[in-house]
């Protein structure tokens, strides 16, 4: 089994380090770990000179694996911040290192897994569990009307504009692993990210399985540990807003009880 990431400071060993020869030499501390081996996580220290290497974050983990230690594993896919595969803890926040610019960060860069989840090797956590909750919530249109023969199914500008800030979620889950919810009742809670996409279909006016979407969330767990502290929306690298979503899924349910 895995280690989740994150784990106490005590399990945690220092490993090698690497230093930069150069002039504007950086720091990144990054979190070890692979489960395979049997060895305890460490970290692992790396300096890079930015004069040789590109402005983000990921720039430099790709430099890292490409020029220092090829063992490094880590996702990334775009690097344009539209896949979310390269989502991480940077300097304690959940963000994308390919949307993170080594300039903003002072000093030492700190980079571990997303946290509260299980760790598959070093950077990369094990989002099956999560994936399998966007697939309870069924992600697609639901309708019991016949398709329009030869046509689309069309909405208005005005229906379409009620999918902005939710179509756009790009599922890096790093609103999801920044709630404590989540932390302590992701087997049951489905969390923000999937919520947000539950919204995303109840609010598609091309959408007819509203009643059955609905029974599907009012749960005790499922929907209702939200206690809207705003992580998830603090989070979220896109700017969206997964806390709304939420309240707007829980107002649905109060108005069809009520």
């Amino acid at each position: 089994m895995a280690e989740f990431a994150l784990p106490s400071n005590s399990k945690i060993k220092r490993g090698k380090a690497h230093v930069a020869q150069g002039g504007r030499a950086k720091s990144f501390k990054v979190y070890r770990y692979d489960p395979e081996s049997g060895a305890n996580p460490r970290y692992d220290t790396y300096s890079i000179d930015l004069d040789q290497c590109g402005p983000m974050v990921l720039d430099a983990l790709i430099k890292i694996k490409n020029e220092i230690d090829p063992t490094l594993t880590f996702r990334r896919s775009c690097r344009e911040g539209i896949c979310g595969s390269c989502s991480m803890n940077i300097d304690g926040r959940n963000w994308l290192a390919c949307t993170t610019a080594i300039e903003d960060i002072k000093g030492e860069v700190k980079i571990t897994p997303l946290p509260h989840m299980e760790v598959v090797k070093d950077l990369v956590p094990d989002l099956t569990h999560a994936y399998a909750q966007l697939a309870s919530i069924e992600p697609w249109l639901k309708s019991k009307s016949p398709e329009p023969s030869g046509k689309e199914r069309l909405q208005s500008p005005q229906d379409r504009a009620k999918l902005d800030g939710m179509y756009e979620c790009i599922l890096c889950f790093c609103c999801t692993t920044s709630c404590p919810s989540y932390w302590w009742n992701g087997d049951k809670f489905l969390g923000p990210a999937v919520l947000l996409q539950a919204y995303r279909w109840l609010a598609d006016s091309r959408d007819e399985m509203t009643g059955e979407r609905l029974d599907n969330l009012e749960d005790p767990f499922r929907l209702y540990r939200c206690h809207t502290i705003m992580n998830c929306s603090n989070n979220c690298p896109k700017g969206l807003n997964p806390a709304k979503a939420i309240a707007e899924v829980k107002k649905m349910v109060a108005e069809r009880a009520g």
